[in-house]
């Protein structure tokens, strides 16, 4: 078998290679290195959209100043010491607090409130319903209806505004940049002082003054009481009339369903216009009787309210003594 030469005209058979051969083999050697290069283009390529992308996703550092918490909301808490606890707990209430009595006294509408913890004054931070412990002495009147040890909705516990302002981490001091020297500066040329001409004064006519209107009194603010009890609170007169609540309380209880809130509002209702009217605020009587009223749709309805309607009854018949 005869072997390659290993001359350029000729194949492994020895023979001269033909033009199309020949002419092959220079377009292979012509576009070699342009695949090479269109291949590092394409490289170069994937790495500079690679790079762009983690530059676009990943973002900057955040920022290394500490954010600023917003400050909680604060309450005050009323003073109820001393007050009849119908009325605390209205006012408890009112404020956003929530309360609990503690001690053997019950939560009874005429018992007056003795002491409260916190005290009158405090401040704490609003956690929903900050809870005020009571405790409760006797009042002048027979505890009568159904003793009320709790607010109707859950309290939350007692945070002290002074104690959570102690414990909060202090921000980081920031020490500002040095600012560079600046420059002597000329010393500035003061300006020449124009003379002040002084306005000339005109005479003051002083103005004649009315006479002032006589104050007249104000007879819509004025209850006189049905009678007068020793000791008694005075009707408040920012609050409506007992006659007044009392229609406004058939004309709730007549759309309400049953439900614990509802219940609780209208014992609430109800130990407010028993006890006014036993205080001897004026309207007491005729608030009792809407309040009977009241009981007994309340029975048909909703299926309670006959120890109440006897409670109404008998500070009736108590009332309509006195006055």
């Amino acid at each position: 078998m005869d072997r390659s030469s290993g001359s350029p005209g000729r194949g492994m058979t020895g023979r001269p290679r033909t033009a199309e051969g020949m002419s092959m083999a220079v377009r292979l050697a012509a576009l070699l290195p342009r695949a090479v290069i269109v291949a590092v283009i394409w490289v170069l390529a994937t790495a500079a959209f690679t790079f762009a992308a983690d530059s676009t996703i990943v973002g900057p550092s955040h920022s290394s100043k500490p954010s600023v918490a917003a400050k909680a909301t604060q309450l005050v808490v009323p003073s109820v010491t001393g007050q009849a606890y119908v009325f605390a707990k209205g006012i408890l209430e009112d404020s956003g607090f929530a309360w609990r009595v503690s001690g053997s006294v019950r939560g009874y509408s005429s018992n007056r409130v003795l002491t409260q913890s916190p005290a009158a004054g405090t401040r704490v931070i609003d956690t929903g319903a900050p809870t005020i412990v009571l405790r409760l002495v006797r009042g002048p009147y027979a505890q009568l209806g159904r003793a009320d040890d709790a607010s109707s909705y859950p309290g939350t516990p007692i945070r002290l505004a002074n104690l959570a302002a102690a414990t909060a981490p202090a921000a980081p001091v920031t020490k500002p940049a040095a600012k560079p020297s600046a420059k002597p500066t000329k010393p500035a040329v003061k300006p020449k002082r124009k003379p002040v001409t002084k306005p000339k004064h005109k005479p003051v006519t002083k103005p004649k003054h009315k006479p002032a209107a006589k104050h007249k009194p104000d007879v819509h603010n004025t209850r006189p009481p049905a009678f007068v009890v020793a000791g008694a609170p005075k009707e408040p007169l920012d609050e409506i009339t007992l006659s007044a609540r009392a229609l406004s309380l058939e004309a709730w209880a007549a759309k309400q369903p049953k439900t614990g809130a509802n219940v609780q509002h209208w014992l609430f209702q109800h130990s407010w216009i028993v006890t006014g009217a036993e205080f001897g605020w004026s309207h007491g009587a005729q608030a009792l009787e809407i309040l009977i009223r009241v009981d007994q749709h309340l029975q048909r309805r909703w299926g309670i309210g006959g120890k109440s309607e006897a409670v109404a009854r008998a500070a009736l018949a108590r009332v309509r003594k006195h006055a």
